[in-house]
């Protein structure tokens, strides 16, 4: 059993799902191949035509707010695609990493350790399909969209000079296309906000291994406890080593979004306003929901995340400490002084990613949509 955990390839911790899978066959991740390249290619060059339409657009204010929409969404997506393909190296060495951490966890006997990766591949798993099941609703709603329309309109705006876009047989052509690229940017999309949240609830899985550790050591003969408290040390330094490698990351990459959903949510809430039909007012609802889910998911595992490291102090405090040696009881304080500083996913390498900053941020989206709302009536 052992022998086969060793071989295993980090495309296929289960952990992860599919989404190394994905990420492996469009080659972002442990292959290289032309299929990035017919991914990121088209995309780059319509997200082009899409700021060329916005700049010289005509049409409705509904049209023009869903492009914006759209175009910010697609940058978002371009962005991720070319951090995988430029931090590719440092990507792969992150992972090969959070590989050892996981089979060290997976050869554990504990039972109780094996309950908790069980419980956090489920939640992984589970938050990859509804994610790419939201994807997958975002993309019937961009083909849909202009089905409901009063006008001939494309699923997103494009600009290509001495074309009109609305005249056949170019207007087939382009709604062709670009409900082919719909689903090939979903795949390039959700797999990148699955592997975050799944970097963060592995490091979530350390902090409650950590715990745990630290709850059963009233159970172990003294002789034992300060060696088994210095293995917890080591562990937290572990864990903090892996918090720090996955913000140098993407902790930049989190800040661009962080500004991206402020700005796609008040245009989304202001769409909402002046959709022109009922279908088309249903369908924003899913782009809303879509990017708000995404946006929920990483603060909400993040949030967790600052709260569980913050508990192993409280677990190390649990373990009737001042009854143990002078020595041990020093190593212990060293342990619960250093989680007293919580580990903390970071927007812009400063401030931390939890629930708190998130209201923040709602707070701030409703007061530009008020404002929105009051100039445009």
């Amino acid at each position: 059993m052992r022998q086969e955990l060793q071989t295993m390839s980090t495309p296929d911790m289960p952990i992860f799902g599919i989404t190394l899978r994905l990420m492996k066959f469009w080659s972002y991740l442990f292959v290289h191949n032309w299929r990035r390249y017919l991914a990121l290619t088209p995309y780059a060059l319509i997200n082009v035509t899409q700021y060329g339409d916005i700049y010289l657009s005509s049409e409705r204010l509904d049209f023009i707010i869903r492009n914006v929409y759209l175009t910010v969404l697609f940058t978002n997506t371009i962005v991720r695609g070319v951090l995988l393909c430029v931090q590719r190296g440092r990507y792969e060495r992150f992972l090969e990493l959070l590989k050892v951490y996981y089979l060290q966890l997976l050869n554990s006997s504990d039972v109780h350790i094996s309950e908790l990766i069980a419980k956090t591949t489920q939640l992984s798993n589970l938050i990859g399909r509804i994610n790419l099941l939201m994807g997958i609703c975002t993309c019937i709603g961009f083909v849909t969209y202009p089905i409901f329309g009063s006008e001939r309109v494309l699923p997103y705006g494009m600009y290509i000079p001495g074309i009109d876009k609305y005249a056949s047989p170019a207007y087939e052509v382009f709604f062709v296309v670009q409900v082919i690229m719909a689903p090939m940017g979903c795949c390039m999309y959700i797999p990148y906000t699955n592997l975050i949240v799944t970097f963060t609830l592995f490091a979530i899985l350390m902090c409650q291994v950590l715990q745990h550790k630290l709850r059963t050591l009233r159970q172990l003969p003294g002789i034992r406890v300060r060696d088994e408290i210095i293995w917890c040390i080591r562990y937290q330094l572990k864990l903090a080593g892996l918090v720090d490698a996955m913000n140098a990351l993407t902790t930049h990459l989190h800040l661009l979004e962080f500004l991206c959903f402020g700005a796609m949510l008040c245009v989304l809430l202001f769409s909402l306003i002046i959709a022109p039909t009922i279908a088309q007012f249903i369908i924003v609802i899913f782009y809303m929901i879509m990017i708000f889910s995404n946006t929920v998911v990483l603060y909400y595992v993040a949030n967790e995340l600052y709260f569980q490291s913050f508990n192993i102090s409280i677990a190390a405090y649990e373990i009737n400490w001042m009854d143990l040696d002078i020595e041990t009881q020093k190593v212990v304080m060293f342990l619960m002084m250093r989680s007293q500083k919580p580990l903390a996913v970071l927007v812009g390498g400063v401030y931390p990613m939890n629930l708190k900053m998130l209201q923040s941020l709602l707070n701030v989206i409703y007061s530009f949509f008020t404002l929105l709302r009051r100039v445009y009536g």
